[in-house]
């Protein structure tokens, strides 16, 4: 097994732990306007962003690192044998939890995960199956996501797909009185030392994107504010699972004219190796321009 990929924010070392790569079919569904004409008229995602035929690259992943004495665990995954209605999230067996243990993060060991939103391929790993039953996977941890999130799902008019990810992945760590919601403000939420959440609306009402800051140095994690590289260039492709497609698009505006030309680390949740980059103006818009890690 590799080393996971690790990029220095100051103090803080940020490890992206793999579950899987997305299917090529992902990308047609997901961002339905990010069509090969367009991808294939944007040379810097290529290679690795997406081919040379336009199919765009995705990843699932989640993002570790220390900060104030806290392991913290960046959103979590689709997850093992999970019943899912998409067929690449379908009873994953993946080796997850080997690759968090070996960056340093075995589950015992997390104080925080924080959850950008309530989405299936997100939470997947909040919990694990013993002995027939869901519990949670971070035994010790605060599980943490935006009371405006859950109270949104809490009426809204789920799917039996929807409800069964509840089921297994949110309600288990709810009755076991480890979730916290979080208002968070406009300007952000501190949580923890050097971790604040930011109100990233549109993806989902309560959808949160996380800082990371020490001695001076800024990281950006996206959640799915932005799922995919080419969305720098073309901020108006919003994703087919947007509940709100006008505010997401308007959040991801205001994100990426907000990071254009600063030292942030813009971190992406679903973005292919290299994941993460900082953000440049390219033409009327912007691009990723790539950080090592």
């Amino acid at each position: 097994m590799s080393a996971p990929a690790s990029w220095t924010v100051g103090d803080i070392a940020v490890h992206r732990v793999d579950e899987v790569p997305l299917p090529p079919a992902t990308g047609p569904w997901l961002l339905p306007d990010a069509t090969p004409d367009v991808v294939t008229g944007q040379d810097w995602l290529r290679p690795h962003f997406a081919d040379a035929e336009g199919v765009l690259h995705l990843d699932s992943h989640s993002f570790a690192f220390i900060t104030g004495g806290l392991r913290v665990v960046v959103d979590t995954g689709i997850g093992n044998g999970k019943q899912r209605a998409n067929p690449a999230w379908h009873d994953l067996d993946s080796d997850y939890l080997e690759r968090l243990t070996a960056a340093g993060f075995p589950p015992e060991s997390v104080d925080l995960v924080i959850l950008t939103h309530l989405h299936a391929d997100h939470v997947g790993w909040n919990t694990r199956r013993i002995d027939g039953a869901w519990v949670p996977t971070f035994p010790d941890a605060r599980y943490v996501t935006s009371r405006i999130e859950r109270d949104f799902w809490a009426g809204y008019a789920m799917d039996e797909a929807r409800r069964q990810m509840f089921r297994d992945s949110v309600i288990p760590v709810e009755e076991a009185g480890l979730l916290d919601l979080v208002d968070v403000s406009a300007e952000g939420t501190e949580v923890a030392p050097g971790l604040r959440l930011i109100p990233t609306p549109g993806h989902t009402p309560g959808h949160i994107a996380v800082e990371v800051s020490s001695r001076g140095r800024t990281a950006l994690i996206t959640g799915d504010c932005v799922h995919h590289p080419v969305q720098l260039t073309h901020p108006g492709i919003g994703a087919c699972v947007d509940i709100d497609p006008a505010r997401s698009e308007a959040t991801r505006r205001a994100l990426l004219g907000s990071l254009v030309g600063t030292d942030t680390l813009l971190l992406g949740t679903h973005f292919a190796p290299p994941t993460a980059g900082r953000v440049v103006t390219h033409g009327g818009a912007y691009r990723l321009s790539p950080a090592a890690a």
